[in-house]
């Protein structure tokens, strides 16, 4: 979670922060608006998404196990699902919250992203 982000900066930063969330497409133009002005908030919810992506994308490899990757899969997805959706709530709500259990991970291994 990023330190004393200013409420100009929420503002600023809060259709970018709600575009990462839009598909792979979407993070990539999150991304590419953010490049030039580094909004804090922004890059937050990128580095959220951009998790999200990435755990979405584990899942999809897991799922070439029979049967027993076939149920983590699925199971993982639907909670993939819900995480997607409170990142989503919290960039339209202009709140810097990270998804609950990995969110916190995520701000640490893509911290370089800024």
């Amino acid at each position: 979670m990023e330190p004393n982000i200013s409420h100009n900066s929420i503002l600023d930063g809060k259709t970018t922060a709600i575009i990462s969330y839009l598909t792979l497409i979407g993070l990539i133009i999150a991304f590419v608006q953010n490049s030039e002005k580094k909004n804090p908030f922004a890059n937050f919810h990128i580095r959220q998404s951009l998790g999200l992506m990435c755990t979405g994308l584990a899942l999809s490899l897991i799922n070439i196990i029979p049967l027993l990757g076939w149920i983590i899969c699925i199971v993982g997805m639907f909670v993939l699902l819900v995480l997607w959706i409170m990142g989503l709530l919290n960039a339209i709500n202009g709140k810097e919250t990270p998804v609950p259990v990995i969110g916190n991970l995520y701000g640490k291994w893509f911290s370089g992203i800024r």
